[in-house]
């Protein structure tokens, strides 16, 4: 059970009147977690992301950039986006609103104020989604909404998660990959990834670089919050701009 502080949801307040005046906008807030300590690192990405990673950080594994419980919208708005998929367990329903809102023109607004105490318990309906499923609308939303106005890009890991995302793609955004980079000397030392499962010849070898030899734009596989900051010095001392530049797809 999620427990909204309603005193302050109140239309005198301003929130409901000054953010629902534009009927394409679903608006959410920052939360509290109960136990304080449980997800950790995915309450930080909801609670920090700014108002232009809201629409930037949309592919990640995380999901909507404002959590469910916390929505408002029009119900104009609502009607016209969905309704929600009632598939049943198993099925992401938030998830697959949201992108059918962005789709259609939506935007997203975080009011920065923790108006909910959002519970984890491990009986929670989103355990019942299998990753696979999660990942398959991930690769396909952002083959249908980035890669398109790319010629080209490399992916940033050439480890695991990256090579399941070269592997993911159409054969078409496949042959955009121009590189894979790194940090990791063996894998750089390696020169190049082969996609064995290719029924091209000869197969694929995509090059591995280090990422201060690739060219962006990235799709990046790396997660974040995971390297004592490492990994964001690293991407921050390339000075480039998100969404433009680099997204992130970890």
């Amino acid at each position: 059970m999620e427990l909204a502080q309603m005193g302050c949801l109140q239309p005198g307040s301003g929130f409901l009147t000054s953010t629902l005046g534009v009927i394409q906008d679903i608006v959410g807030c920052q939360v509290r977690r109960d136990p304080p300590d449980s997800t950790e690192r995915y309450t930080r990405w909801i609670n920090q992301l700014t108002s232009e990673q809201l629409l930037t950080q949309v592919f990640t594994a995380n999901g909507p950039t404002v959590i469910m419980p916390t929505w408002f919208c029009s119900r104009a708005w609502f009607s016209h986006v969905g309704p929600f998929d009632e598939g049943g367990r198993g099925i992401p329903e938030d998830l697959l609103f949201f992108y059918e809102h962005l789709r259609k023109g939506g935007s997203v607004i975080r009011v920065d104020q923790s108006l909910l105490l959002y519970r984890y318990h491990p009986q929670a309906a989103t355990h019942s989604v299998l990753e696979a499923t999660i990942w398959t609308h991930r690769v396909r939303f952002l083959e249908e909404r980035a890669l398109p106005r790319w010629a080209a890009f490399t992916i940033w890991n050439a480890g695991k998660q990256g090579r399941r995302l070269y592997r993911s793609l159409t054969a078409a955004n496949r042959r955009k990959v121009v590189a894979f980079c790194d940090v990791d000397k063996n894998k750089i030392r390696k020169g190049f990834y082969c996609h064995e499962d290719s029924q091209e010849r000869p197969k694929p070898h995509i090059p591995i670089l280090h990422f201060r030899a690739a060219r962006p734009p990235f799709i990046i596989c790396v997660k974040l919050d995971l390297t004592g900051g490492a990994f964001e010095d690293n991407l921050r001392s390339l000075h480039l701009q998100e969404g433009q530049d680099f997204l992130h797809f970890s």
